[in-house]
């Protein structure tokens, strides 16, 4: 009893300092620092390594919105300093994991599982979702913050024509190249935090790598649906007067693609879902 007592404590204590830093620093205005406060802290109370991997999520993610911080600034409409996300964003990008770990919380309580689909196909299944939601998110974000300072012309993911910085669905290999890269990162931080927090069989143990290599496509993967759901239901458009790429149509935005079905947090959220469910899939099978 004490162990659970002290987990979530230690969970609340972590989350409060990051909140708290990403108040201050801009990353989260304080809705956004109240919401980041709750979902990590629940992530933490049920898994340490749950904890680990959202703040592997929101640690790089708040990184990379502030570096090339003045070129976004000419490119992005609607920019602000340090990223300043709210409680809506927050929960758009967290909140399916949170309430997939507060399910495996139900079933298994405080105890650390693997993946293996012998030991239960439902906790395979829900853990793979997790790594799939954060795969996807850190992809999205990791291609969308580098991939605009690339000096490459982004590519319509539905045309391959060339369109300008900041068009939603606009793709370029430096974007899909950082999206791997996100999903690599969320599958070492599972496995690293894996080895101290679980005890499986050896066999069992050295499969978990495979999620490495399975969290790397679940990053690409999120952003390439991201990519076509932006393209093609979220609307973009050119602003002679304000020289930008605009989200909503307008007396002086000349339409370059999309409609106007989709907002940025729709797309994100749909993106989550096929990709958790995508990856759910693939660990039930592979595990």
């Amino acid at each position: 009893m004490e162990g659970n007592i002290i987990q979530p404590l230690i969970g609340a204590l972590i989350s409060s300092t990051i909140a708290i830093r990403a108040y201050k620093r801009k990353s989260l205005n304080l809705s956004g620092a109240i919401a980041g406060f709750l979902v990590m802290t629940i992530h933490f109370a049920v898994s340490y390594r749950f904890g680990a991997i959202i703040l592997a999520f929101f640690l790089s993610s708040s990184k990379l919105t502030k570096v090339g911080e003045e070129k976004k600034r000419r490119i992005d409409a609607d920019f602000k300093e340090g990223g300043q996300r709210n409680w809506i964003q927050v929960l758009f990008n967290s909140g399916i994991a949170t309430v997939l770990a507060l399910a495996i919380w139900k079933l298994r309580g405080w105890q650390e599982v693997c993946l293996d689909t012998k030991e239960s196909t439902v906790l395979t299944a829900l853990l793979g979702g997790i790594i799939g939601h954060y795969s996807c998110c850190s992809g999205d974000t990791w291609s969308s913050e580098l991939g605009v300072l690339s000096d490459a012309t982004p590519r319509l993911i539905t045309t391959f024509k060339h369109v300008r910085r900041g068009t939603n669905g606009g793709v370029t290999i430096a974007g899909l190249a950082a999206a791997a890269a996100a999903g690599g990162v969320i599958g070492v931080t599972f496995v690293l935090f894996g080895l101290f927090t679980t005890s499986c069989e050896y066999s069992v143990a050295l499969k978990q790598l495979l999620v490495i290599p399975l969290s790397v496509m679940a990053g690409v993967c999120g952003s390439l649906i991201d990519s076509l759901l932006g393209a093609t239901l979220q609307f973009s458009g050119f602003c002679t007067v304000r020289n930008k790429v605009v989200g909503k149509p307008g007396p002086t935005v000349k339409k370059i693609s999309g409609l106007s079905i989709l907002d940025n947090n729709a797309v994100n959220l749909i993106s989550i879902i096929l990709t958790s469910l995508l990856t759910s899939i693939f660990c039930v099978y592979i595990f």
